[in-house]
């Protein structure tokens, strides 16, 4: 645990999210770009009028965080096309953070200290807060995860040489890493080891990269060197040779190859086809405090993501995102992973492929907006697997205490979502890793003892 403390004490360091940069946040985040009256601090306002589907509100405001990366994307469009407004949330506000670290500190103070409420997080953050593992003097905040933003927009990428000079193309780092074990434990021999960075420690970005480098046969805790860098950073720290490679979320990883500074050695979609991305979780006294607005909340993004997945919708959605406010990047660079093409780069055969991009509201396997348990559990047991929780953690206890899925099934009903939409079981069942292994949510420490390398 001390290792883990220590990596999240640098990422502190490295992304700026200090306590007084939170309570800033409010007088220098990005305003909703739809005129909003200001909403009082702690959610106080006004309750909202009844809506379609559902009881009155008990307010109409809310203030959710956000990562400029897709998986934002439903929470972005949810206000500029105004379906938070349509449910009754009028002054809901859609706020930029700067880092993963100033969302946890945001989450933390609440949006009664200027703070937020809620937004979209890495798994399995919420947890984690929930917990007090990463939290300020170990303090526990109850989240609740509602639903699930996307699936897939991510990857793993690669600079075309080192900050020595050493190429790193040609070197068979793809997707299967078996072919360049040699050539990245030679450099760890020469002392200057492999450097490889994620956007936020024991999040999921972090977990694509470790899952990737063990199933080659390389221990990311000894063979290589593992940073933590905020997304918006991650191409210019490539470019001045920080880092060797990065997993962060779409269009960053994608921007190397605009940039021509490195390539794509895998896409999350090929690591984990249709795999859980990130969610929208916010604090349990807020929803506890307000039941029909939180599925108002939900209602309006469900909405939203449904919009998203209409492939007619994506240049508008490109153009949205893009905007300085939001992404701050050309909806040219947008585009392409919208569409599922990637430019793997390095001698690979380009990705044209919806179904590899970023989905929103279904993905081959069925509802992509429905937060199954069973994936609260593989993030849980990943942690696990890397000593960053006990292996004593009462793993079920967690996901059952955090994930709400019942208020999303709720939320679905009243919005009119189908029943053959609304997901029958919380597990979505086997899931299967590009490298044969299994995870069946069932049997958690089955899956464990099946991996060579770990530290449980």
């Amino acid at each position: 645990m001390s290792k883990f403390l220590n990596s999240r004490r640098k990422f502190l360091m490295t992304a700026g999210a200090t306590a007084l940069g939170a309570v800033a946040l409010k007088g220098c985040s990005s305003a909703p770009s739809s005129p909003t009256a200001s909403p009082a601090a702690g959610g106080t306002s006004p309750a909202a009028a009844p809506v379609a589907g559902g009881a009155a509100l008990e307010t109409d405001t809310i203030r959710l965080g956000y990562i400029p990366i897709f998986e934002s994307a439903p929470l972005v469009i949810a206000q500029e096309k105004g379906f938070f407004a349509k449910h009754g949330l009028t002054n809901a506000q859609v706020i930029k953070q700067s880092a993963w670290g100033a969302a946890r500190d945001n989450v933390e103070i609440g949006s009664a200290g200027g703070g937020i409420d809620g937004g979209q997080w890495q798994m399995p953050m919420p947890h984690l807060i929930s917990e007090g593992v990463i939290t300020k003097g170990n303090v526990k905040i109850p989240m609740y995860v509602l639903m699930q933003t996307s699936t897939q927009g991510n990857g793993i990428a690669i600079a075309n040489k080192r900050a020595d000079g050493t190429a790193l193309t040609g070197k068979n780092i793809g997707l299967n890493l078996s072919g360049a074990k040699d050539f990245i434990l030679s450099l760890k021999a020469a002392g200057n080891p492999f450097t490889a960075a994620y956007t936020f420690p024991a999040a999921n970005q972090e977990l694509w990269i470790r899952y990737w480098l063990a199933a080659g046969g390389i221990d990311p805790d000894n063979d290589i060197k593992l940073i933590a860098v905020p997304p918006a950073q991650t191409v210019a720290n490539m470019k001045v040779g920080t880092m060797d490679g990065f997993s962060t979320g779409d269009p960053w990883p994608f921007r190397i190859l605009a940039d021509e500074i490195g390539f794509m050695a895998a896409l999350t979609a090929e690591i984990w086809p249709d795999h859980p991305e990130e969610y929208l979780a916010i604090r349990a006294d807020w929803v506890d405090k307000h039941p029909n607005a939180t599925k108002a909340v939900l209602k309006a993004v469900m909405e939203a993501q449904q919009w998203c997945d209409d492939p007619a919708n994506r240049p508008e959605m490109a153009k949205l995102l893009s905007g300085r406010q939001f992404f701050n990047v050309s909806a040219e660079i947008l585009t392409p992973p919208l569409e599922g093409k990637y430019n793997m780069g390095d001698g690979k055969p380009a990705i044209n492929d919806r179904a590899k991009g970023p989905l929103f509201w279904k993905d081959a396997k069925g509802s992509v907006s429905y937060p199954y348990k069973s994936h609260d559990t593989w993030f849980l047991t990943e942690n696990v697997r890397w000593g960053m929780l006990p292996d004593t953690t009462d793993i079920k206890a967690i996901v059952d205490k955090v994930n709400r899925e019942d208020i999303w099934r709720e939320a679905a009903k009243e919005l009119g979502i189908p029943e053959a939409d609304i997901p029958k079981e919380t597990t979505r069942g086997v899931e299967t890793f590009f490298d044969g292994k299994t995870f069946d949510a069932n049997d958690p420490n089955a899956y464990l003892k099946s991996l060579a390398i770990k530290k449980v």
